[in-house]
């Protein structure tokens, strides 16, 4: 969801670097993006190592609770252009799936307001154990879909998702929407930009 369908990951990293100043820690952009996809459970431990910190000093939830509330506050809802216009086409031929590491109060939030009715299933960083990199997430939405993996393809801006998707076994086309391509060389295919996604998912079979 979050830098594939919507522009989002900028105010995700502001609220988070928000939550690690308030208890006395910084971190930067890049870090946030590098584990996007992570849930909180397993994306914290990372990003406070970062700051040159020990994970168990420190309490997630609080952590958590002072992103949500400022991600909610400066949060600007944008679908990037076109999307849901190409979903909607999408829609007409194949099974379509959100596999996202935020909450689900977030995606559910984001997706009823830009994308009504057009997600078959929905996983979030709520409904698996392990999130990205681990390959639970998408396996999980594979199974909800009642599919075979070969008859699947995952979309992916994130670094941690293109891996999850490789270990799930599942075809993956990069879009390095917040990072450099070579980031994103495990995909098996990387697009440059959101226009020639949009144009190679119109023309699959």
């Amino acid at each position: 969801m979050d830098g594939v369908l919507v522009d989002s990951m900028p105010f995700h990293a502001a609220a988070w670097k928000k939550a690690f100043l308030d208890m006395g820690m910084e971190i930067r952009d890049q870090d946030i993006y590098e584990i996007e996809g992570s849930n909180p459970r397993n994306g914290l431990p990372l990003l406070i190592r970062k700051a040159l910190k020990e994970p168990d000093a420190y309490d997630f939830e609080t952590i958590t609770a002072i992103y949500r509330q400022e991600f909610k506050r400066i949060f600007e809802l944008k679908a990037f252009d076109g999307m849901k216009e190409c979903l909607e086409m999408l829609k007409a031929r194949f099974l379509l799936s959100v596999v996202s590491g935020s909450d689900r109060l977030i995606v559910n939030g984001i997706l009823d307001q830009l994308f009504p009715g057009i997600f078959d299933m929905v996983v979030t960083g709520d409904d698996v154990l392990n999130s990205k990199p681990h390959p639970d997430p998408f396996l999980k939405a594979v199974e909800l879909l009642k599919v075979g993996k070969n008859e699947c393809v995952v979309v992916e801006n994130a670094v941690l998702g293109v891996e999850a998707a490789k270990r799930a076994d599942i075809y993956c086309i990069g879009i390095p929407t917040y990072v450099e391509p070579s980031k994103l060389d495990r995909a098996d295919l990387i697009v440059g930009d959101h226009k020639k996604l949009m144009e190679h998912l119109l023309n699959l079979e």
